[in-house]
């Protein structure tokens, strides 16, 4: 079995010090550093001390240049991968890369830490026992079909939004949902204006258009009765 590994390195959603020690250490230690925003990810290893070989891994070159990676990992003893912010794979690059290394018989650690969806689904008040993940609702074609999926979904709903979309999102919902189904925005989790709203969807949509949201946002849903 070759001895080139693959670690995928959780990263702050927002405050710098969710840092791993754990994941620290990996960043310290590795070749080379796969980064989703090779300036986002130089902001980070500055911050720790930590000078790096950084190479550009995101969602528009992943399909052209995995070949290309898996190779590159091959000839490196040890490299990690970091999104800009949280789990790699996690609705950011990496499920492809994982995948080829698997097929290539690479190693692969993958170490637990920062992801947006779990501290806004125990903070929603909803159900946690049993959730369903959604991230990125289609900017167009496919949304209308997925909310509507949603009636009969018992389990709580966790959705990624844009700030710009969340208006849509929420109005979409409340039109195949209802306006009575409990939802919950968590905006801007972990950072100086973290937010947190709950209620009916027809008052966070009243008070989303009054207040246009900013920041990175998660949605949650309560499910269906």
């Amino acid at each position: 079995m070759s001895q080139s590994k693959l670690i995928l390195v959780p990263t702050p959603i927002g405050n710098l010090d969710d840092i791993t020690l754990r994941a620290i250490k990996v960043l310290q230690q590795c070749d080379l550093v796969l980064a989703e925003d090779t300036r986002v990810s130089r902001f980070l290893l500055k911050h720790l001390g930590i000078e790096k070989k950084l190479q550009s891994f995101h969602s528009n070159n992943e399909h052209h240049v995995l070949e290309r990676t898996v190779n590159l990992i091959r000839e490196n003893n040890m490299v990690a991968l970091v999104s800009d912010a949280g789990t790699p794979a996690i609705s950011d690059p990496g499920f492809l890369l994982v995948r080829a290394c698997i097929a290539a018989n690479i190693d692969i650690e993958t170490l637990p830490g920062p992801t947006a969806f779990v501290p806004a689904l125990v903070n929603s008040g909803f159900p946690c026992d049993r959730f369903c993940f959604e991230g990125f609702l289609p900017h167009k074609k496919g949304r209308v079909t997925r909310i509507t999926e949603w009636l009969t979904e018992e389990r709580t709903i966790i959705l990624y939004e844009s700030p710009h979309r969340l208006i849509k999102t929420l109005q979409q919902v409340n039109d195949i949902l209802g306006p009575e189904r409990e939802v919950c925005v968590c905006r801007e989790l972990t950072k100086m204006y973290e937010e947190v709203k709950r209620g009916k969807i027809s008052d966070l949509l009243l008070h989303y258009t009054n207040t246009p949201p900013k920041g990175e946002i998660v949605m949650l849903l309560r499910g269906c009765s």
